[in-house]
Formats: structure tokens, C-alpha cells, sequence
């Protein structure tokens, strides 16, 4: 490692991780941003699913200044952040059969929906089952994930298969295997973890596409403003009154 602080070099690796998103996956994100304006024009739903802390960017995107309001959370009892006790219970969960088709047989999803899934290894049974079992219902799949994963590991999933071999579209992050972008000789193991920031960024490049695509088309984007501004609330029940068959977070 260089002699430079090591705050410095972790903001350094993020910004050319996302220097490498911005080049790299331009053509995926422009695919997903308009895959998803094609999901709103056509009346679907927009859904965002992680576990663990892949869950950090799902969330961020839902009910959120800036942001759709007809992007609303899959949540998984358990597997949402760090909301179980103790913690490692939820990583466990994400290696569980059949969570993911009961968590989809209980869901709104439906067919012409489109769902994305977020998962950084891409390797645990709960995204992959979630993938193949959304699309076999007509939900298009966007996949966000390491796709070096797939290279430099083995699946959890019975197939032997990775969330990126069960998607309409993948999105990768660049994220090395292990997620530590910082090594000490005095640290015995590496540290300073991208892929939230990373992986938000990319997912907010693809709602900014998106937005930007609906308008285009002549079509209003249902974006949410900030409550902290004037006339944010007034704006935001508008929005999500127009389009209430499609929030279900208001439930």
C-alpha cells in the first residue's frame, strides 16, 4: 500500500471503481434504466430486493427525495440489513432453500412487474431461487452483483448456478472477491468494504436513466421530492395518491 492515509486511498479505490462502472457499464445501465420506463409506461410495478448489507442499496432507493415512488422493498423477514439478532442468523437465511418462492408466493408480484436483485456474490441460494422463481412468474430480472464471483468461487444454490445466469440484465459492480479494498502489513486481514457505495451509485445511474427515458416519451416520471422543502409533502401525496395501486409501502 502507498504511503498515502489510508482514508485517501479508500476514496481514491471508490472512485475508480465507479470511473470503471461509468465506462464499462454504460450500455447495461442505459439497458436497465429503459427496461424499467418500459415496466412504468406499461402499468407494471418496480420492486428492489437485497440480503444483508446488499439490502443498504435496495433500500436506498425506496421512498426516497429524488427517487420513483413506484419502487417499493421485497423485504425478507431476516435478511433485510442487520435487522435479525444475532446478525449471522441472517446470513445463514440466505442459504436456505425454498425462502425465496415463499417469500414470492406471499408477494404483489406479478407478471409484467420488473424486479431488481441485488446480491454481491451473486453464490447464496436466496437470490438466485429469487431470480429463476420471478421470472418463471413474467417478472424481467435485473441483476446487480460481482460477477467475478461466479469465476473465483462456488455456488450455494443446488444448480450450481449464480444470481448473473438468471437475469434479463446484469449490472456489474467490479467489486473484488472478499469486498476490502485496503491491505496493512500490520492488519492482519484486508479492510474498507466499496460495494454500498458503489453499488448505489450504479443503481441511482439507472433510476436517473430511467427518469430521464419516461421523459422523453412525454411521460411525467413519479418522482418523490425532498419533505424538507417547501410543498415536498403536497407534491409527494399527489404523486403517490396518482399512482397508489402501484406503492405498497404505504400498507
Amino acid at each position: 500500500m502507498s504511503d498515502r492515509a489510508p482514508a485517501g486511498q479508500f476514496l481514491d479505490a471508490a472512485i475508480d471503481l465507479l470511473r470503471r462502472v461509468r465506462d464499462e457499464e454504460a450500455d447495461s445501465i442505459t439497458a436497465a434504466g429503459t427496461l424499467l420506463a418500459d415496466t412504468v409506461e406499461n402499468g407494471g410495478r418496480l420492486f428492489a430486493f437485497g440480503a444483508g448489507h446488499s439490502s443498504l442499496a435496495a433500500q436506498d432507493l425506496v421512498y426516497r427525495a429524488g427517487g420513483l415512488a413506484l419502487m417499493n422493498l421485497l423485504a425478507v423477514p431476516g435478511v433485510v440489513g442487520v435487522d435479525v439478532m444475532p446478525a449471522p442468523l441472517g446470513s445463514a437465511l440466505e442459504r436456505v432453500d425454498g425462502l425465496a418462492s415463499a417469500v414470492l408466493d406471499s408477494s404483489p408480484l406479478r407478471a409484467g412487474d420488473a424486479l431488481l436483485i441485488i446480491s454481491l456474490s451473486g453464490r447464496n441460494a436466496l437470490p438466485v431461487e429469487m431470480a429463476m422463481k420471478a421470472r418463471a412468474l413474467g417478472v424481467r430480472v435485473i441483476g446487480v452483483t460481482s460477477v467475478a464471483y461466479a469465476a473465483e468461487t462456488t455456488s450455494r444454490h443446488s444448480s450450481g448456478t449464480y444470481l448473473k445466469d438468471h437475469c434479463d440484465l446484469v449490472l456489474d459492480s467490479k467489486i473484488a472477491v472478499g469486498d476490502a479494498e485496503l491491505t496493512l502489513d500490520n492488519v492482519p486481514a484486508p479492510f474498507a468494504p466499496a460495494s454500498t457505495v458503489v453499488t448505489s451509485a450504479l443503481l441511482q445511474a439507472v433510476m436517473a436513466t430511467t427518469a430521464a427515458t419516461l421523459a422523453d416519451r412525454g411521460l411525467e416520471p413519479p418522482l418523490l421530492r425532498s419533505g424538507n422543502v417547501d410543498g415536498g409533502h403536497d407534491w409527494n401525496s399527489r404523486v403517490m395518491e396518482q399512482y397508489r395501486d402501484r406503492i405498497f409501502y404505504r400498507h
